[in-house]
């Protein structure tokens, strides 16, 4: 048998992987059509990831979001996409590269992809990986500060108030789980047992 020079397993991948842009730029153009909603599990160590540090810590390897019923600002990138969520009543803004997808899962006509996270033929670009570095940057610093200023004052404990802070998006669709918040799952759970 001939080696594959062509690696057409990492072409299949890349396609698929536009597939999915394909299908979430429809859905940040119209919103989720009939009973579609999505699960999208990523490596979180994944070049490109930007994750908060509390997200990062409660999922180190990987996690599976929920597009339904709360997310927003859904933005499509040409290398990554980037949504908002509420984890635990918290809004968070998550940033993923395509490139970091493990699974793509539309239960509701039972549509799935499997990916290899990090078999690619793209290289994620320099300004992005540079970008998504500053920015954990100046997250985490205004992160410390809130907590020196929300936390302690001049040695002594003060309230934090759990209310987030800035604007409040619309919300579009919901994540799932019994916090109101989001919740992280299996793909295995809705794959078919043969």
């Amino acid at each position: 048998m001939s080696e594959d020079l062509l690696r057409y397993d990492i072409l299949i991948q890349d396609a698929l992987r536009g597939a999915v842009k394909k299908i979430l730029a429809e859905v940040g153009r119209t919103g989720l059509p009939g009973d579609h909603h999505f699960y999208i599990a990523f490596d979180t160590n994944a070049p490109g990831v930007r994750i908060s540090p509390r997200l990062k810590e409660r999922y180190p390897q990987e996690m599976t979001i929920v597009l339904q019923h709360q997310f927003w600002d859904l933005a499509i990138g040409e290398h990554a996409f980037e949504v908002g969520l509420s984890f635990g009543g918290v809004p968070e803004k998550l940033l993923v590269p395509y490139s970091a997808i493990k699974g793509f899962f539309d239960p509701s006509v039972q549509f799935a992809l499997e990916f290899d996270p990090g078999k690619t033929a793209e290289e994620l670009p320099e300004e992005l990986l540079e970008a998504v570095e500053e920015l954990a940057k100046v997250e985490q610093e205004h992160s410390d500060s809130d907590a020196k200023q929300d936390g302690v004052e001049d040695g002594k404990e003060v309230a934090v108030s759990s209310k987030p802070k800035g604007k409040k998006a619309k919300p579009v669709a919901d994540t799932t789980g019994n916090d109101g918040g989001g919740e992280v799952v299996s793909l295995d759970a809705f794959r078919k047992k043969t």
